[in-house]
């Protein structure tokens, strides 16, 4: 159809002049003593645009055979440039592949400068140190250092961490994350690589900052998040054993299903008993027993010695309403009596936990709560009792 269309246009075109060329009868007369010519002005038209179209040729000729260096030197240009571009898609796919001595034979034919010699650096460098050679390794990192003004200076900085992560270098994975700008630390992939990092260095409160802020971004599902906070703040309590006023500022600054988890208050309950601040650690197994039972922390909450014993005793009694066959509940509140001097209290408490369930614990307080009643031989069996569990 479109072939149709042109032959069609350039039959309209041909007729149409010939038409015009009948409407001049005029003639062209060139006088060149003692010649004379004389041509019709139809003629004469033509001739001077075949003129026009010889000398347009013949500059055109001459241009582009002036031209002809340059443009050799281009195509040569062009195809190094694809050759180098080959060289290094394939070095990126053969270190992809997992063949990284392949992978840095074609990193070696990629020329000097250009976006795939920064590819090629990067690829060298990766499949080096892959296969642990060191000699390579600097020689290609000094490759990739020195296409740092083309733009490759985070993509190079990236590499340089997660080849310090792998080899547990974390001085220098601290290094070259430093040396990324404010803008480049923001990034997804370099904050996992910076989550690494602070796993490794132990750096609990970066660690948790970045847990949280990557499972804010989706870049963390709550699951892949969750062990991670969990050790952050296990280790972050450890670390404040000798600040028990520090420990209760940083429990404010936890989540809410951080301060409902049963290890985390374990942990903060043990720190602070450890420390001897009763009250706060009172408060603490006090507000996760009201919402979430968990009678592992009555030990804690019974064996604290300071703090107000009466008011603990009033809290764990409101539980036993709700739990009246909890051992582990009627021991504590046996022993809080014991310390208190309830002796008759603690004596019905301690013989209740024991009609729940006997355990080595609930024999042994109630066989020194008979000692100091002075009933030898009731506290020699539970003595006894106690020995056999």
């Amino acid at each position: 159809m479109r072939s149709l269309f042109w032959l069609l246009t350039l039959a309209a075109l041909a007729i149409g002049l010939a038409l015009l060329g009948r409407l001049s009868d005029g003639y062209v007369l060139w006088v060149v003593p003692p010649w004379r010519a004389e041509i019709s002005f139809n003629l004469f038209v033509l001739a001077q645009l075949a003129m026009l179209a010889v000398v347009y040729l013949l500059l055109r000729t001459v241009v582009n055979t002036l031209n002809l260096p340059r443009v050799v030197g281009e195509f040569r240009a062009r195809r190094a440039r694809l050759r180098d571009e080959q060289a290094a898609t394939e070095a990126l796919r053969f270190y992809w592949e997992g063949r990284y001595g392949h992978a840095l034979k074609s990193a070696e034919k990629v020329g000097a400068g250009g976006t795939a010699a920064g590819i090629a650096a990067l690829a060298g460098l990766q499949a080096a140190h892959a296969l642990r050679d060191n000699t390579r390794i600097a020689s290609w990192r000094a490759h990739a250092e020195a296409l740092d003004a083309s733009g490759w200076r985070t993509a190079r900085l990236m590499a340089e961490m997660r080849i310090a992560l792998d080899l547990r270098d974390f001085t220098a994975a601290q290094a070259a994350l430093e040396q990324l700008g404010v803008k480049e630390r923001r990034q997804i992939s370099a904050q996992r690589l910076a989550l690494r990092l602070a796993q490794g260095r132990g750096d609990w409160v970066e660690l948790l900052r970045l847990a949280r802020q990557l499972e804010k971004h989706g870049a963390l599902t709550g699951e892949q998040a969750w062990p991670l906070r969990l050790r952050a703040q296990l280790a972050t309590l450890d670390t404040l054993q000798d600040d028990p006023a520090q420990l209760m500022k940083h429990w404010q600054t936890m989540t809410a299903d951080e301060r409902a988890d049963g290890q985390i208050v374990q942990r903060a309950v043990r720190v602070l008993t450890a420390a001897a601040s009763c009250e706060e650690s009172a408060q603490l197994i006090e507000d996760h027993l009201d919402e979430h039972w968990d009678s592992s922390l009555l030990d804690h909450y019974a064996g604290c010695s300071g703090g107000d014993v009466l008011r603990r005793i009033a809290h764990a009694e409101k539980w036993l309403t709700e739990h009246p066959q909890d051992a582990e509940l009627l021991l504590a509140l046996g022993r809080l009596c014991v310390r208190q001097q309830l002796w008759g209290k603690a004596q019905s408490y301690l013989e209740a936990s024991l009609a729940v369930k006997e355990t080595r614990a609930a024999h042994v307080e109630l066989a020194q709560l008979l000692d100091r009643l002075e009933k030898s031989a009731l506290a020699e069996r539970h003595y006894r009792a106690a020995a056999l569990l």
